[in-house]
């Protein structure tokens, strides 16, 4: 189900301006690249905070007539109830395991390390205890507010839901927008303090 798999390139990154006690690693969405995603991190960066943003590899995607495109995994559907590319979700989750395993071994705890995402981005563990900012535009055409709500809840059953913000933006489309950057700053810099 996942087609050919090509190699993707090196994540592209905003390095921390002095040394880095902790790491940002953000996914884009469907057919984006993290170029863009690392550009906005530079326009936000706290000196402290390194932040990776890696490319998805380019493969087929059966939603849109299996054009060959940077995708996390395919996507067959955009129903609630469309069957799911288990073994994609998977391999993008090895992966994105992987990045975090890199940088414990550049001596930045796993404890310090915020994994995030744009539309197919985000992929989540099992830790109970994490954070989760969640951001929505409210006239979003390809991702309707109701997904958006409904993930919400799900990740309330999955999380302590007590650590689950939705943040829903008026006029904001399926992109995002400064005060979401800003809303996404200030969420990083509580949880990942300066600590020298």
């Amino acid at each position: 189900m996942c087609g050919n798999i090509m190699s993707a390139p090196l994540p592209a990154v905003v390095p921390a301006a002095r040394k880095a006690t902790a790491a940002v690693i953000f996914l884009h969405g469907l057919g984006d690249t993290g170029h863009g995603w690392a550009e906005a991190f530079a326009g936000i960066r706290s000196s402290h905070i390194k932040y990776i943003c890696p490319h998805a590899p380019v493969r087929p995607v059966t939603l849109n007539m299996n054009m060959a495109m940077p995708t996390w995994f395919d996507i067959i559907g955009l129903s609630p109830d469309s069957q799911e590319d288990e073994p994609g979700i998977k391999h993008a989750a090895e992966s994105i395991k992987a990045l975090i395993d890199q940088e414990v071994k550049n001596g930045i705890p796993s404890n310090r390390i915020i994994l995030g995402g744009f539309s197919q981005g985000p992929i989540s563990g099992p830790n109970r205890d994490i954070s989760i900012l969640q951001c929505h535009g409210d006239s979003d055409p390809l991702v309707p507010m109701t997904f958006g709500s409904l993930t919400a809840e799900k990740l309330k059953t999955l999380v302590n839901p007590a650590n689950v913000t939705f943040k829903t933006y008026e006029g904001m489309m399926h992109s995002s927008s400064q005060q979401e950057m800003m809303d996404v700053k200030q969420f990083i810099e509580k949880l990942l303090p300066p600590i020298d």
